[in-house]
């Protein structure tokens, strides 16, 4: 029997049948030594799994492979920064909810989670959610942003979710497609999923007051059909998006400004800091590359 993965609390999984019927699974004990995933967690939300039953009566089945994905994002471990964990599997979009304020989300997380969307293949999308708040220097910021990630092609959506303003485009982007929601804590993402679905009704806390950061909600990471067609993935609020697998050589390549200008450096293992003749360096002293995002990939690739 086929099933898709719909929460994984990293002992037993919730998995959904071609029906529609729910099965509490668990792993068969051999699984973690066959898979060649080297991450905390073998099985993902959005993973294709075969099952077989073990207790019809109670709705339990054991896993007992799982099929080839399409694609998948990972990023530190939150428990071990030398490990990976696959965030979620077989993803059509991944869509970053950002905001100015209560709390904010600085450039070098945008950025992180766009670069590991660009090295697993998946187009992602930024929600600046919060636009109620923006006023003065915020919006100068929020205006600035979005200058920046729209001139490299990135989509981004100006959102109030809590008064569910600015969503019926985000609405038309969605529709049949399976899309990881991820972010920092308190910036929304609950809300805008209970705006979407609104029979889930899940948790939402306020930012607290004294850190201006936002309470976990979600704890583990758990899949929810769209009821006009599709899927959301909703992700624990991260305080780092933190980058593995990635060499500092390939860094500049899931930059789509830097990609286009690579083959013109005069060395090939140019990686755009002190190298003579690099067109990534002439291209931010010229204001073609926004020097917000170079100071991105710098910060960045110190960290790798």
């Amino acid at each position: 029997m086929i099933a898709t993965i719909y929460k994984s609390t990293g002992s037993f999984y919730l998995a959904y049948d071609a029906s529609g019927r729910k099965w509490n699974c668990r792993v068969r004990g051999k699984l973690k030594i066959d898979t060649d995933i080297s991450s905390t967690n073998p099985i993902a939300v959005g993973d294709i799994v075969a099952l077989t039953v073990e207790n019809e009566g109670e709705d339990s089945a054991i896993i007992m492979d799982i099929k080839q994905r399409n694609n998948y994002m990972v990023r530190t471990s939150p428990h071990n920064k030398h490990q990976k964990h696959i965030v979620a599997a077989n993803i059509d979009l991944a869509l970053l909810v950002a905001t100015m304020a209560e709390p904010r989300t600085s450039n070098g997380f945008i950025d992180r989670f766009l670069i590991t969307a660009e090295a697993y293949h998946i187009p992602a999308i930024i929600v600046f959610n919060k636009s109620d708040l923006l006023e003065g220097k915020s919006m100068e910021e929020y205006e600035n942003r979005k200058a920046i990630y729209e001139k490299i092609g990135y989509k981004t959506f100006l959102a109030a979710a809590e008064k569910g303003l600015g969503l019926d485009a985000l609405a038309d982007m969605l529709k049949d497609k399976t899309t990881l929601f991820s972010g920092h804590s308190g910036v929304g993402k609950s809300t805008l999923i209970n705006y979407f679905i609104p029979n889930q009704n899940l948790r939402v806390q306020e930012v607290s007051g004294w850190s201006g950061k936002g309470q976990h909600t979600t704890t583990f990471a758990e899949m929810f059909d769209l009821p006009q067609g599709g899927r959301i993935i909703d992700t624990p609020g991260v305080k780092e998006f933190g980058i593995v697998d990635m060499e500092r050589e390939e860094l500049s390549h899931y930059f789509p400004e830097m990609k286009v200008l690579i083959n013109d450096c005069k060395f090939n293992n140019c990686i755009h800091i002190n190298e003579p003749g690099c067109a990534v360096k002439a291209a931010v002293a010229a204001g073609e590359v926004s020097m917000e995002r170079f100071e991105s990939y710098i910060a960045i690739l110190s960290s790798l």
